[in-house]
């Protein structure tokens, strides 16, 4: 069995971009470059921003994705909508009740979105 341990996401300026996660994730990258910025999360999950001019084959977008936080209470969902807010991140979507619990969604320097969610009952 194989399990997904890396997310790469395609960005405009790696350096740019590994200033904005920094700040959004609290770690520094391990690894930049011009074209290229690494972190290893905690749990030993890897994100790679690699510049979109320079990926190969060169990339074509195709659908939607979104990197999705999971937060332990309607307050930590609450407190992460007003620490992103405070970063001037573009908030799309509110909080909000769905299906999987209250979500928000924001989205990074280059429009990738991030989902926050509280998986609760309804």
């Amino acid at each position: 069995m194989i399990q997904p341990d890396f997310t790469l996401l395609y960005v405009n300026s790696p350096m740019e971009s590994a200033t904005f996660y920094q700040q959004l994730l609290g770690i520094a990258p391990v690894e930049t470059s011009a074209t290229f910025a690494l972190f290893v999360l905690p749990n030993g999950h890897k994100l790679g921003l690699w510049s979109r001019h320079t990926v190969a084959p060169a990339a074509t977008p195709v659908g939607g994705s979104e990197m999705a936080f999971t937060v332990e209470s309607a307050d930590a969902l609450a407190s992460l909508l007003e620490n992103w807010q405070a970063m001037h991140m573009p908030i799309v979507q509110g909080i909000t009740v769905m299906d999987f619990g209250h979500t928000f969604v924001a989205t990074d320097p280059d429009g990738h979105r991030l989902r926050a969610f509280w998986p609760c009952e309804q």
